[in-house]
Order: structure tokens, then C-alpha cells, then sequence
């Protein structure tokens, strides 16, 4: 899995590639809790790049949702690939999460 992470305008993009599953959950929930710890808590999760996540990867949206909502901030999904958008709505957690196509509009939401 790889982690690319940007600031635009105080608000934290992270970029993810590859599979989520849960031999990557440990290192990608840490570097996702450690950016919200030391960011303002507000963070676009941009899921482009990601071809499959399993239950375990979802368990990390949902850990690194629960940290920003503690700092009074917010998570949104961007761009997630319709493999990935299915299982969040599956799992019916578009209702917690923003989802968002256009990186702007996700920025927006944020400030």
C-alpha cells in the first residue's frame, strides 16, 4: 500500500494506492491517526488508487473518522473506485462519510 499525503489549504489530502486489507492496516492506520493528531482533524481520504479494501481496511476509515471527529474535525472520501464505494455503501457508511468525485467540492466542504 502507498501513502502519499499533501496540505492544501491546512487541510490534509492523503492519497492511497494499492489493496487495503489487513496485512496493510497496521502501518496505513498509523500514519493516518498520527497526520490527524498532529493536523487540524480535517482530512480527505482520496481512494482512487485503491482496487479492493476488505473489512479490516473499512475498520481503518472508520478509526481515522473517530480521531478527527475528537478534534472537532471530519473525514471525506474522495473518488473511491466503484468496487470500493460498494462495499462503503454495503456497509452503509456513506451516511457517516462524505464521498466525493471532485477534489474541489471535497476541499470545499472542509473549509
Amino acid at each position: 500500500m502507498v501513502v502519499t499525503h499533501r496540505t492544501v489549504d491546512g487541510i490534509d489530502v492523503i492519497a492511497l494506492a494499492g489493496r487495503l486489507v489487513m496485512a496493510d492496516v497496521p502501518q496505513v492506520r498509523q500514519r493516518l491517526l498520527e497526520t490527524v493528531e498532529r493536523g487540524g482533524g480535517k482530512l480527505i481520504l482520496d481512494l482512487a488508487e485503491v482496487g479492493f479494501m476488505d473489512s479490516s481496511g473499512l475498520s481503518v476509515l472508520v478509526s481515522t473518522f473517530k480521531a478527527a471527529r475528537l478534534k472537532d474535525g471530519e473525514v471525506v472520501l474522495l473518488h473511491p473506485s466503484p468496487t470500493v464505494r460498494s462495499l462503503i455503501e454495503l456497509t452503509r457508511l456513506q451516511q457517516i462519510f462524505s464521498i466525493f468525485d471532485d477534489e474541489n467540492m471535497a476541499l470545499n466542504r472542509l473549509r
